[in-house]
């Protein structure tokens, strides 16, 4: 008896980080098993699906969620469920999240643990980067059990004195781990100093509303923090990722100290690229409260074309899903807001129009921030590429459709977007997971909880897998 695939997409355009070919997409047990040249005839399959017209990517990897997230006493309003429908709507299908321990009782290790079981619930394959606050003795220990586990990566805070503040001394200890472990070093960079006395300052003045955000967090905090990084990892021999980078001063420091030959990495988010401190002015600058702060529009020019330069190398959301009731419950004073802002579902269409229609960029170097670098920076088997053998995340789009945003229609666990009234290109048209279509013209089809464990491969372990061979 004939075997028919699953699925074939046909006649669509591949397009990889390294190039592009017209071809069939053959999906089995939600593996791509062949790329055919699409001037061969459409293979049989249990269902077809026409791209003609449409590109075919790899579906996104999100490296810089937070899922269920509690920050003193706020918590996000999503779960894994919701979370991971809004990702599928906007044509992720890898989220990494983040097991962050809420207070000194819960360690780096129980962290992780208790988000991978709450994961189960996830419609999309989920991995997990660790947090480390406090160095004692049990940390090798843990982060050992971490990389057992497939957990990588671990993410330290530069700011945040009280909370999730890391001191030097513990992210260089940390550092020595990761290596020793293969692991990657995940920071976030505001010097606290600065940024502590910048905020009482303009407390004491009065100024420490949410229309004040932008003064109180100034973009010189963020590069002395990735200078001093970058040092203590250039001293460690440690692969270093700087989250949610908003200034081209901080991406420049990671440019130079790559030509110096260091393993680091620069991501930066949506908002850093599209929206300019002008919103604290706004009628509603609630909807904009986030760490770092949006910059001056000069600011976000520049970093814009550091994205269309390729000096950034992923963008990631740092999907935080708080409501406005959390957010207007403080906004006489910044320090006691939750801080955050929902975007996982809109991160593809924000990023093609801000790096592609509007800086001019190609479909293959948005390909290669929103996919194919999330993935072989944290070292995701099988992710980030359309070829043979690599798992079915696939996403079908049209470049020339466009849509406006609407908060209300979206899918996030919130009641707002940033990005609302916004007209964006790059919109899914048909999604992908595992080789299940779970968005088509038909809408949303909720293949349940089957989203996947992934347990990372080591980052230098990683690089020595072939790369498939270009087009």
């Amino acid at each position: 008896m004939s075997h028919f695939p699953d699925l074939v997409i046909a006649n669509g355009t591949v397009v990889n980080s390294f190039g592009r070919q017209a071809a069939h997409v053959v999906v089995d047990g939600g593996r791509i098993t062949r790329l055919l040249d699409a001037q061969e005839p459409v293979p049989a399959a249990v269902r077809t699906v026409d791209a003609a017209g449409m590109l075919v990517i790899p579906g996104g990897v999100d490296g810089h969620c937070h899922v269920a997230q509690v920050t003193g006493r706020f918590r996000t309003l999503d779960d894994y469920a919701t979370t991971s429908t809004a990702a599928l709507w906007g044509g992720t299908t890898t989220i990494v999240d983040f097991g962050i321990p809420r207070d000194a009782q819960e360690t780096p290790l129980d962290a992780v643990l208790n988000k991978k079981r709450l994961a189960t619930e996830s419609r999309c394959d989920v991995a997990l980067h660790g947090s480390v606050i406090t160095w004692d003795e049990t940390v090798p220990w843990q982060l050992e059990q971490l990389a057992e586990e497939g957990v990588r990566s671990v993410k330290m805070y530069t700011t945040n004195r009280g909370s999730t503040m890391a001191d030097g001394d513990t992210i260089l200890k940390v550092m020595r781990e990761m290596v020793r472990l293969d692991g990657l070093t995940y920071i976030h960079a505001e010097h606290d100093a600065i940024i502590t006395d910048c905020t009482e300052q303009h407390a004491t003045d009065g100024r420490i509303g949410i229309e004040h955000l932008h003064r109180t967090r100034p973009g010189l905090a963020e590069e002395i923090s990735v200078k001093e990084t970058l040092a203590m990892a250039e001293y460690t021999g440690a692969p270093v990722y700087f989250v949610h980078q908003s200034t081209p001063g901080a991406v420049d420091l990671v440019t130079a100290a790559r030509e110096r030959g260091l393993e680091a990495f620069s991501e930066t988010c949506p908002h850093y690229v599209t929206l300019d401190d002008t919103v604290y002015g706004s009628h509603f600058p609630e909807w904009y409260a986030c760490c770092p702060p949006m910059r001056d529009a000069r600011t976000v020019a520049a970093l814009k074309e550091r994205l269309a330069s390729g000096a950034i190398h992923t963008v990631s959301s740092d999907h935080s899903c708080y409501d406005l009731s959390q957010k207007r419950e403080r906004t006489d004073d910044v320090r006691f807001m939750p801080h955050g802002l929902p975007g996982v579902e809109t991160r593809m269409p924000v990023s093609f129009t801000a790096l592609v229609t509007e800086a001019g960029g190609s479909v293959e170097d948005f390909v290669a921030v929103f996919s194919a670098g999330p993935a072989r920076i944290n070292a995701l088997p099988g992710k980030g590429v359309v070829a043979e053998g690599f798992d079915a995340d696939l996403v079908i789009f049209d470049p020339a459709t466009q849509r406006v945003v609407d908060g209300g229609a979206l899918h996030m666990g919130t009641d707002f977007s940033p990005f609302e009234g916004k007209t964006l290109n790059g919109w899914p048209a048909v999604v992908v997971s595992a080789g299940v279509v779970v968005l088509d013209e038909a809408g949303f089809h909720d293949p349940g909880p089957v989203g996947r464990f992934v347990a990372r491969n080591g980052f230098t372990e990683h690089r020595s897998v072939p790369a498939p061979i270009p087009a």
